[in-house]
């Protein structure tokens, strides 16, 4: 049985190795600059074929993937003129890998129905490491049908590929998880430059921690930065997590509760972000806890 042909948009990091992946397993991909050319100019070297917008990606596509940071980017991309739905071939199905918005996911998913496609969200797990050997975890959800048609294409790129249900439902669980992991984060993060704050060691205090029921992968993820001095553990931005727990509150405030927890997070990370911490890696927020508390 013959490969879809596949379209990617989004570039980055995640979406670089993740193309690197499909190429290693000989699918053809037709590929558009985002932002930056060293990634799209490797695929090209390796056959990838690039175009000049998103309505060119989609028109040679069986599989539109976006990996992109923000709604309002992946919006961008798929309307207008010159967008994905625009050109869209009939049964084309659009993969959506960020962590977006649930409304606005949905509302693409409108759009993408009415242009006779298919929209899934499938926000991923994992880093770009995994993504290179097709070890990702990826929350799809959406039309099942649809879902049957590219799971094993997803499976070329996950370990474990999740249908979590109706469209929107893989954003909302990763909003969840995100918010999650971010608040364990910064807890953590506070805990350290706590303990310098009451002259307690920075190890012991963790050994203490890690030998009961607290211990957990972020803990240590944010350890390795605030003992070890280690930040790549966890390749994940400030700015991003800022942006994912922001999105985690407006999705509260789209369904009509209050998150109490969420506040304290975003405020750290936002104000971490805005004071040029943006792009270190979140288990450096122990130095934006440490500055604050020297004050």
């Amino acid at each position: 049985m013959s490969k879809p042909t596949i379209g990617f948009i989004g570039l980055g990091l995640m979406g670089a190795a993740m193309v690197g992946r499909l190429q290693d397993l000989g699918y053809s991909l037709t590929v558009m600059a985002n932002r930056s050319r060293p990634n799209v100019d490797a695929a090209i070297a390796r056959g990838a074929t690039e175009v000049s917008t998103a309505r060119d990606v989609a028109a040679a596509s069986d599989v539109i993937m976006l990996c992109m940071d923000t709604s309002a980017s992946v919006e961008g991309r798929m309307r207008g003129a010159d967008g994905v739905i625009a050109g869209l071939k009939p049964g084309a199905t659009v993969v959506d890998f960020g962590t977006s918005l649930p409304g606005s996911t949905r509302a693409l998913g409108v759009e993408v129905e009415a242009a006779g496609g298919h929209y899934l969200d499938a926000p991923l797990g994992r880093t770009p490491a995994h993504a290179k050997d097709g070890l990702l975890n990826i929350m799809t959800a959406g039309d099942k049908d649809a879902f049957a048609a590219v799971e094993p294409v997803l499976k070329d790129l996950g370990e474990n590929v999740f249908h979590l249900g109706d469209l929107g439902s893989g954003h909302t669980i990763k909003l969840i998880n995100n918010f999650f992991g971010m608040t364990v984060a910064n807890a953590m993060s506070e805990a350290f430059a706590m303990a310098d704050v009451a002259g307690i060691d920075r190890g012991q205090m963790y050994d203490v921690m890690a030998a009961g029921p607290l211990r957990s992968g972020m803990m240590d993820f944010v350890k390795a930065y605030g003992v070890d001095k280690d930040p790549s553990m966890l390749e994940f931005a400030i700015k991003n997590a800022a942006k994912d727990v922001g999105y985690y509150a407006q999705m509260a405030k789209d369904a009509g509760v209050d998150s109490i927890m969420s506040q304290g997070p975003l405020t750290a990370l936002e104000q971490a972000r805005d004071s040029g911490q943006g792009d270190e890696m979140v288990s450096q927020m122990v130095d934006f806890y440490a500055k604050r508390f020297a004050k």
